[in-house]
C-alpha cells in the first residue's frame, strides 16, 4: 500500500475545510511504506519512514513520537481534530493517534498491514514482520524489526510457529478484502488461455486489449 505525500496533504485540506480550528495545520508529510524495499539506510521497508507535524501551539517543537502509526490513521485523526464524526462511515482501519502525537500516550497500533494481494503480502505484528510471496516458487521471510531494522537476517525457518501466526492473520485479512479489479479482469480475461488445452481466436484477442 503506498500513500503519496499528496494524500497527507490532501486530508489535511479536508480537515481544514470542516472547521476553521485546524487552519493552523501547516504541514503534514509521510513517507510511504512500500514493503518490498531494503533500505540500505536502515527504514525497514518503510516501517521506520519519519513522518513530520508542523502545528504551532499544538505541537510541541522537538516532540518525538516513538510509536507505532500507519497513514490510514491520518484520517480518523484529523476527523476527531475538526469535530467531525466518522460514526456513519464504513468500518475503518485508522486509529485517532493524536494522544499518543499531543500527550505522549500509546498508539493503539498492534499491527501494521503493508499488503495483502493475491500474490504477496506483508504484515507487522509488535517486532515481526512477515514478507510473503505466494506465487511460484513461493518466498516466506520473516524478520525482527527490533534487533534487524534493515530487515537483513530471515528468521523464518527458525520461528516457524510465529511464521503460521501471521499467515493466519494474512488469510483472515484477505477473506474480508475486496479483490483487487485488476487481478479479476486480467485472470478472467486470460483464464481460456491459462487453464485449457486450446486458445481460440476470440480467446486470443480478449487477453490482447487487457492493459
Amino acid at each position: 500500500m503506498m500513500v503519496s505525500q499528496g494524500a497527507s496533504r490532501a486530508a489535511v485540506r479536508a480537515a481544514k475545510k470542516t472547521r476553521r480550528c485546524c487552519s493552523s495545520v501547516q504541514r503534514v508529510k509521510a513517507s510511504s511504506n512500500w514493503s518490498t524495499i531494503r533500505s540500505r539506510r536502515g527504514c525497514a521497508g518503510g516501517t521506520r519512514g519519519a513522518a513530520r507535524l508542523n502545528w504551532p501551539g499544538r505541537v510541541k517543537p522537538g516532540t518525538v513520537v516513538d510509536e507505532p502509526m500507519h497513514i490510514v490513521d491520518m484520517y480518523p485523526t484529523l476527523a476527531a481534530l475538526a469535530g467531525a464524526s466518522t460514526a456513519k462511515c464504513k468500518t475503518l482501519d485508522g486509529l485517532n493517534v493524536w494522544p499518543a502525537v499531543a500527550e505522549g500516550k500509546p498508539s493503539g497500533r498492534t499491527e501494521v498491514v503493508y499488503d495483502v494481494e493475491p500474490f504477496r503480502a506483508a504484515l507487522r505484528q509488535g517486532p515481526w514482520k512477515l514478507v510473503w510471496q505466494t506465487t511460484l516458487p513461493s518466498k516466506t521471510e520473516l524478520f525482527n524489526l527490533v534487533e534487524d531494522p534493515s530487515e537483513k537476517t530471515d528468521l523464518a525457518a527458525k520461528n516457524p510457529q510465529k511464521v503460521a501466526e501471521l499467515k493466519a492473520r494474512v488469510e483472515e485479512l484477505a477473506r474480508t478484502a475486496v479483490p483487487p479489479l485488476l487481478m479479476q479482469e486480467a485472470v478472467g480475461a486470460a483464464s481460456h488461455v491459462l487453464f485449457s488445452s486450446v486458445a481460440l481466436p476470440a480467446d486470443v484477442k480478449e487477453l490482447e486489449t487487457q492493459p
